[in-house]
């Protein structure tokens, strides 16, 4: 299969940088230009150990426990191998070393310099060094012959040199580069290689080839090139079975050939062309290690596998060490010593079989049967195939010969158990805290959450722990010491929650220093039961919470009382809390492939508790891990995985997993993370730390923080429709935590749930209008299921101007639809409040749950006064007048579908009342075209839970259709005449409800209604509160203008102040005979400002159609937003 390449990590600072594998290939070791020596667990490790060596590093080998480097101070220096303890230096040159390698056995080292000479010093005895001097530039490479008697050397001097190291000669010398000055401007650094084993060849790499020479006769046997190859090579590497051979190029480009077919076999071209500089080929797994002149380390797996297949080393060599730093080491040699006895391969042999003639004889147990094949087999990549090996050419046979014992010799070796090639399983997750870094640090946060920071500090110096606080008016900065050796830390505003492993003679501890606490006792400690470890904590309000090893989750109040103690379905991974709510990730099974199988629960714990997510699956990205898991500010459940997903529960898709960012789309490497440290949904922020090169950042000097924006993965973001639904879907995801702050009995402000609202809707209304624009009506209607009333008679509006009449039709009674859903609602409700005082008759007098006041207007009020029998004679007809006008509605509509408009008559509106007939009737005029939404009145019925519904949510009724007036003039002043008693008002109801009426009252001229009528409480309010309207909006020229203001701003006047205004209308004189009438007024004084407001959109309206402009739209809108 071809060879899977990961993606390239930061490692040094800009330079060349070699890289090697230690002798077990458990760790990747890496020198840079920064004088920094790295040792790498893995690809993913990051958190490398740094052993500094000098100014800067030029090469290092490694070899038994050794490890050799070549520094800028121009000395070879010696350090021990992982401890990086310095162990002396072996020798000297007069300018910078180049080139360090070990041979064979690591007991000795060859260095090259910029002096021109080359070394060969003993690694036990520094004092035996043998001096080459040839070459008249400075040395580039040397590679070991495998059997010490030869050494191989590269200079800028143009020349390949072979020297016998025996008498120091030189057989022979090539001229095959290209002669420079220096290394810095060599065209390749030439690391050449001979073959492993039996060095029967030396591959050195020339121009854009290999050239591999025959040991002794140093003839060239042949060149390995390929077309791809446009730059010149830079370096080769032969695989630990000698079969095949890799080399760089300085633009990127990885070659690897069967040396035996002369086959090239894989090509991996490096993800930005930088030049390959080290190359390292893994001792018993199919992985290269290569880094390039800019400092970063690469990786590619599965290479060369002979049999198509990936190793059943799989897990131990790659999934293992990608999790080492999280997962269990109990888990992983479970894992990896179940695999090695179960996964055998029987046609494969290792490399040790080809090996040295004393190795043959350790196959064979004394008693003749074979061996156990898991103890002498390494079943790596690099096997070779029986098969394979008797097709051997000439090179490959005069190595056999060499062998104490011949492959064909050895007996098959039967497989003991079936073969298994189904997916591996995937180690354990290690417990851990969100926010905290790898505990083995010695200076690492313990946590850090919107609240605050834990820092712990563990060296030779100081073993303490310090806490910080964002806000310092919570509590001042803490020190405390670590006696006990905390690990695991949680922070809140009321605690600071600390806990401990178990040693040998102290059991696992639970601290918790209460700062809320009023008394002089603010600190407490429990003990864990023997044998039981706690593994996970958490804070919320009033309680703390503790998963331990026997899968027990044991809940504390903030005090250190003991409350519930219940199981784990399975070991816990993480927790969080906030407020009342808990969350809790555990291990619901064993993954596979690389995957972790996690379960999530979700549990309240106020005065009612109850669990909200029974152990779901909680999702991750493939092959991912979880790394924080905690609560927004306002109390929603967010987590993220290694991936850099971030996901939090939608509340309003049954208790779902939304991803709502991807941090790596932010990261501008590959090897960048972002570490979350908190998450704000109003407003919307990730607040997380960028990390360069790492997973997570150091405590010292103190990182800064970034804020990053959320999006939500829909398709197509780049178009303008795309990015409304995603705008739209994220402020409705945003948002639901109003709606479960508002169930659970929490206060939050009304302010910003009314502003989500009208983005919302604008959001709607500008997709509807997009659509529309793209003729998809269907959608339109789509759209419009999503509105609120006001947004929809807009849509209709809308939809009617842009003469799109059967969308203007189709909106209509999606209109209809909410409207009766909404009287249905209220109906209920109103039930409901009948109930309620049923249940607290003769109780008025005190103040209960049920006899709170409610938010209602005055028309309430009248409804008790008239009774229940009111209602239930008035509701019947409300129902029926609304089914009436829908039905109007659609004979309107389809008349209106078969109308012809022509260029001298302009559009038809249906809907247009004739003069001269009490009945609405449909004639032509040469005005816009209208809809039955368009002069939507609120009813002038009292006492119904309709009207109700009406003056407490402002949301239209349906009423039968109103002449329109002939001019603005007239209009205008017919709105806002004084009126003198209730039998005027009834005439005008009258007007407007012709069938409803079998006379009708002749219109009052307003000269003569002018001394009749007294002022209103609104006009009062209006003469007094004109100036402050005018400067507010000095371009106001129309009366029209001031009195829609006017209207808007005494609406938002609170009942009270309303019934001051009535009553100073009528002078103050108000008795108790009268009060009915007085709050009959104050209804009425409401309704007709509601009602005048709804003339004056017609009042508004042109006489003839006008192009719908932006201006239009957005006075539209904001008037119905004005309106909720």
């Amino acid at each position: 299969m071809p060879a899977t390449q990961k993606p390239m990590r930061y490692g040094h600072t800009e330079g060349h940088t070699d890289v090697c594998f230690d002798d077990s290939g458990s760790c990747i070791v890496t020198s840079g230009s920064d004088g920094d020596v790295r040792i790498w667990e893995d690809l993913d490790d990051d958190d490398p150990k740094s052993i500094n060596v000098g100014e800067k590093a030029y090469s290092c080998a490694l070899k038994n426990g050794k490890l050799v480097t070549a520094v800028s101070n121009n000395t070879i220096q010696v350090h021990t191998f992982p401890e990086g303890v310095p162990d002396g230096i072996l020798t000297r040159f007069t300018t910078n070393a180049n080139h360090v390698v070990f041979n064979g056995d690591g007991t000795k080292i060859a260095a090259g310099s910029s002096d021109f000479l080359v070394k060969i010093v003993d690694v036990m005895d520094c004092s035996q060094q043998k001096t080459f001097r040839g070459h008249d530039a400075p040395v580039l490479s040397l590679s070991f012959d495998p059997k010490d008697i030869f050494l191989a050397s590269a200079s800028c001097d143009g020349s390949v040199k072979v020297w016998q190291i025996s008498d120091q000669t030189c057989p022979v010398s090539w001229p095959l580069l290209q002669k420079c000055n220096d290394v810095v401007n060599a065209k390749s650094i030439c690391r050449l290689a001979w073959q492993p084993k039996s060095g029967k060849l030396l591959a050195v790499p020339v121009e854009k080839s290999v050239k591999l020479y025959r040991r002794e006769t140093w003839s060239n046997q042949f060149d390995l090139s390929d077309d791809f190859i446009s730059q010149t090579l830079n370096i080769v590497t032969w695989s630990p079975c000698g079969q095949y051979l890799a080399a760089g190029s300085i633009n990127g480009l990885i070659i690897i050939w069967n040396v035996e077919t002369k086959n090239c076999i894989e090509r991996v071209k490096h993800e930005k062309g930088y030049a390959i500089c080290g190359l390292s080929w893994h001792p018993t797994c199919a992985q290269i290690a290569y880094t390039d002149a800019e400092g970063n380390l690469g990786l590619l797996e599965n290479v060369c596998d002979p049999n198509g297949k990936k190793s059943n080393s799989k897990v131990s060599s790659r999934v293992e060490k990608d999790y080492k730093d999280l997962f269990d080491g109990d888990d992983t040699s479970n894992v990896s010593d179940c695999l090695k006895d179960n996964a055998v391969k029987t046609h494969s042999v290792s490399k040790g079989i080809v090996n040295d003639e004393e190795d043959d004889d350790d196959l064979m147990l004394a008693s003749g049967r074979p061996r156990q094949r898991s103890h002498i087999l390494e079943d790596d990549e690099n096997s070779v195939d029986v098969t394979m090996l008797k097709i051997g050419s000439s090179l490959f046979k005069e190595e056999e010969d060499d062998q104490g014992g011949s492959i064909h010799n050895l007996p098959v070796v039967a497989s003991q158990r079936p073969f298994y090639d189904g997916p591996m399983p995937t180690p354990r997750q290690k417990p851990f805290q969100s926010g905290s870094t790898p505990v083995h640090l010695t200076h690492r946060f313990m946590v850090w959450n919107s609240i605050g920071i834990i820092r712990c500090y563990n060296d030779e110096q100081d073993n303490a722990i310090d806490v910080e606080f964002h806000d310092t008016s919570i509590h001042h900065a803490t020190h405390l010491l670590n006696t006990f050796n905390y690990t695991v830390a949680d922070l809140s505003r009321e605690a600071v929650l600390l806990a401990c492993e178990s040693t040998d003679e102290l059991a696992s501890k639970l601290h918790c220093l209460h700062l809320s606490s009023w008394d002089s006792s603010k600190e407490w400690i429990v003990d864990m039961p023997p044998n039981e470890d706690i593994e996970a904590i958490c804070l919320g309000q009033g309680w703390a919470a503790a998963a331990t090893t026997s899968l027990l989750l044991r809940l504390f109040t903030i005090g250190g009382v003991q409350k519930e103690v219940f199981s784990l379905p399975g070991p816990v991974v993480s927790m969080a809390g906030h407020g009342e709510q808990l969350v809790i990730v555990y291990h619901r099974g064993t993954g596979f492939d690389g995957d972790q199988c996690l379960g999530v629960q979700l549990l309240e714990l106020g005065k009612k508790k109850k669990q909200i997510l029974h152990g779901d699956p909680l999702p991750l990205t493939r092959k991912s891990y979880l790394v924080w898991v905690g609560f927004s500010a306002e109390g929603t459940p967010f987590y993220v995985d290694s991936e850099g997903i971030v996901r939090m529960l939608n509340r309003g898709l049954g208790h779902t997993w939304t991803p709502v960012c991807n941090t790596r789309e932010h990261c501008k490497g590959k090897s960048d993370h972002y570490w979350v440290v908190g998450i704000h949904e109003n407003p919307q922020q990730l607040r997380c730390i960028p990390c360069k090169g790492s997973r997570f950042p150091p405590t010292l000097p103190r990182p800064a923080v970034a804020v990053l924006s959320f999006k939500l993965p829909y398709c197509q973001t780049a178009t303008e429709k795309g990015q409304m639904e995603e705008q739209y879907w994220r402020s409705v995801i945003f948002h639901n935590h109003l709606d479960y702050l508002a169930k659970n009995g929490y206060e939050y402000e009304e302010s910003t749930k009314n502003q989500a609202t009208k983005e919302q809707q604008e959001l709607l209304l500008k997709m509807l209008a997009l659509s529309c624009k793209l003729e998809r009506e269907f959608r339109c209607v789509e759209l419009a299921g999503l509105m609120t009333q006001n947004a929809v008679n807009l849509a209709i509006k809308y939809a009617s101007r842009s003469r799109r009449l059967i969308l203007a039709q189709r909106l209509s009674e999606l209109a209809a639809e909410k409207a009766a859903e909404l009287a249905a609602t209220q109906a209920e409700e109103e039930e409901e409040e009948d109930f309620r005082k049923k249940l607290n008759a003769g109780y008025s007098n005190t103040s209960t749950e049920w006899s709170q006041p409610r938010l209602r207007n005055q028309v309430e009020e009248d409804t008790e006064d008239n009774g229940e029998a009111d209602n239930t004679e008035e509701r019947p007809e409300i129902h029926k007048h609304v089914f009436s006008v829908l039905r109007l509605l659609s004979e309107g509509f389809f008349l209106m579908k078969g109308a012809v408009i022509s260029s001298s008559q302009g559009r038809i509106n249906p809907f247009k009342v004739s003069g001269s007939s009490k009945e609405p009737a449909i004639s032509v005029n040469s005005g816009r075209s209208t809809n039955i939404l368009d002069s939507m009145n609120k009813s002038s019925k009292k006492s119904t839970a309709f009207n109700r519904a009406t003056d407490d949510e402002k949301s239209p009724v349906i009423k039968p259709l109103i002449p329109k007036p002939k001019s603005k003039q007239a209009s205008a002043a017919s709105f806002f005449q004084k009126r003198t008693s209730q039998t005027d008002r009834t005439e005008e109801v009258k007007e407007e409800n012709p069938k409803n009426s079998s006379s009708e009252t002749p219109a009052v001229c307003p000269q003569n209604t002018e001394n009749e009528r007294p002022k209103t409480g609104f006009q009062m309010w209006l003469e007094e509160n004109r100036s402050h309207i005018l400067s507010d909006n000095p371009d106001f020229s129309d009366e029209a203008d001031i009195i829609k203001e006017g209207m808007v701003r005494f609406k938002v006047l609170s009942t009270e102040e309303r019934k001051a205004w009535a009553a100073k209308a009528k002078g103050g004189t108000a008795s108790d005979g009268a009060e009915e009438k007085k709050r009959k007024r104050v209804v009425d004084e409401s309704q007709e400002i509601e009602n005048q407001e709804e003339k004056m959109k017609n009042l508004n309206l042109p006489k003839k159609q006008k192009p719908l402009d932006l201006s239009t739209n957005q006075k539209l809108s904001a008037f119905a937003f004005k309106q909720e």
